[in-house]
């Protein structure tokens, strides 16, 4: 069976910020230094490949490891967006 576009998007789920932060601080933990890097390629791929949507998802990963790198925010607590 064979699952149509209009299908798939219905199913899709939307992340909180909190998994957002929770990915992004799992990301950096298992791939250290290079997690950034890796996250800055894939916005830069996904641009040059006219996939806007998620070069998005992986530029706010960027910018959250930046936040939990620079100890700006704490994964773990609890996260106020003003």
């Amino acid at each position: 069976m064979a699952i149509s576009k209009s299908q798939l998007a219905r199913a899709r789920s939307h992340l909180t910020i909190g998994d957002m932060y929770r990915l992004a601080s799992d990301f950096a933990e298992e791939h250290g230094n290079d997690a950034c890097d890796y996250a800055y390629r894939a916005v830069i791929s996904f641009e040059a490949e006219g996939e806007g949507e998620r070069a998005y998802f992986w530029f706010l990963l960027l910018v959250m490891m930046g936040d939990i790198v620079s100890c700006r925010v704490d994964p773990d607590g609890i996260i106020t967006i003003h």
